[in-house]
């Protein structure tokens, strides 16, 4: 990632509504929700949570994916990990161990 994309990123989440949704949608792993599932989850309005969804999509954060008349959105979690590692590739001074991820955070990818 560069840090364009990174800023993108960020300026996503840096709103409460597109932050709720992120994190709501990071909880429900790769299966994702339903728009409505997720508008009544975080307490959106539909027609407002399709700008914000829209926004964290461009950004790499999230994906939809149409299952037959609804839109199933998901965190990305390719894009979310490309964010994480352009805000810690310069960390620790040459010692990597110290930015190393706690395993006991470690969720696995269904």
């Amino acid at each position: 990632m560069d840090q364009p994309a990174a800023i993108a990123a960020l300026n996503a989440l840096a709103q409460d509504t597109r932050m709720a949704v992120f994190r709501r949608l990071v909880r429900a792993g790769p299966r994702g929700m339903a728009a409505g599932a997720l508008a009544a989850a975080v307490g959106a309005v539909p027609s407002t949570l399709s700008h914000h969804l829209a926004l964290l999509e461009r950004a790499g954060l999230i994906t939809s994916a149409r299952a037959g008349r609804s839109l199933i959105y998901a965190a990305d979690y390719a894009g979310t990990r490309a964010l994480l590692a352009f805000l810690m590739e310069d960390c620790c001074q040459g010692a990597p161990e110290i930015c190393a991820p706690d395993p006991a955070l470690a969720c696995a990818e269904a």
